[in-house]
């Protein structure tokens, strides 16, 4: 069933929700490690992806064929019928700690500006201390350029033969309004949400840091309750809930399944979650070399973890039949 009166506006200004969003209901996010994983993300119901590279370093900024790839073809989706889902992208510049160097920053800033551009609704980001604090100056800084609405605009790819002729211009249009009231936890910030990432999870002092988060203005913090998942976080994930009080979404991520994601919930009241619902991909090259690696030695570089949409819905499922 084609909805002819989508058209994707990530300006469109919008209050941030509680947790949960309206009505009580859940969130879900996707943590998406490529185009096809943000495609099975939306089939399978998910409100967001958070879109990212280089998974096994924990998440990096994701090139701008992913990017624009991703907006094109979850837009495509959403005209298709499909839930209109939200385009996260994580801004991270390497792997490891949450210290910055000044030219780290600055290509932060500058994949900020080029994700606003291309239509991104949301981003991912944060920055730590030597202390364990939050580094507020650069913070402050991405934050700054998160909310400034793109003033430029950047055409669709040209569409593959069967997929139309238009050549319209994100930012141009306002989506419907049956379309734009169906959209999960906008930002305030020009139409952009902000999500602090995991770099939470390794603050010396959570309580703190999360009343710091709230008075610059982030939308939700992405944590596993300082614990190797969320799971075992349940204790700091339920104080932090309490201590957020609606004015910051605690979005819990991290070893969440089919298995656990309600019993987080019961334990914690916590209503927005993130995972990542891959299931392995054998290669299908027919020749492989085993003496040699393309990163670390030992690497099951012969399989391919993707998102599916099966996954997706049954993790969904397992809080929208209670």
């Amino acid at each position: 069933m084609n909805n002819p009166n989508f058209k994707h506006s990530p300006n469109a200004n919008q209050t941030p929700l509680p947790s949960g969003g309206g009505g009580g209901g859940f969130h879900f996010e996707v943590c998406a490690n490529s185009v096809e994983s943000c495609i099975a993300a939306q089939q399978g119901g998910a409100d967001r992806v958070e879109l990212c590279a280089g998974i096994p370093e924990g998440g990096t900024t994701p090139s701008y064929g992913e990017i624009s790839q991703a907006r094109r073809l979850l837009d495509e989706g959403a005209r298709r019928g499909l839930k209109p889902t939200r385009l996260h992208v994580i801004i991270r510049p390497r792997g490891g700690d949450f210290l910055y160097t000044e030219l780290e920053l600055q290509r932060m800033l500058d994949d900020i500006r080029l994700c606003r551009e291309l239509g991104a609704d949301g981003l991912v980001f944060g920055c730590l201390r030597p202390d364990g604090s939050l580094d507020t100056e650069a913070n402050a800084r991405l934050l700054e350029a998160a909310r400034q609405r793109p003033t430029t605009q950047t055409p669709t790819p040209t569409p593959s033969r069967g997929e139309g002729s238009s050549n319209t211009l994100f930012h141009q249009d306002i989506a419907s309004e049956a379309i734009q009231a169906s959209l999960p936890s906008g930002g305030a910030g020009g139409g952009c949400s902000i999500t602090f990432h995991r770099a939470f999870d390794r603050c010396a002092n959570p309580t703190a840091a999360l009343e710091e988060l709230i008075r610059q203005g982030f939308d939700r913090v992405l944590t596993s309750g300082q614990q190797p998942t969320a799971e075992q976080g349940i204790p700091l994930l339920r104080q932090l809930h309490e201590q957020a009080r609606g004015r910051i979404i605690i979005l819990a991520g991290c070893g969440v399944n089919e298995q656990n994601i309600r019993r987080i919930h019961e334990a914690t009241a916590i209503s927005e979650f993130h995972f990542s619902a891959r299931e392995p991909l054998r290669s299908q090259m027919l020749f492989s070399n085993p003496d040699v690696y393309m990163g670390a030695k030992g690497a099951d570089e012969d399989t391919i973890l993707r998102t599916t949409a099966r996954r997706v819905s049954e993790t969904i499922r397992q809080l929208k039949e209670q």
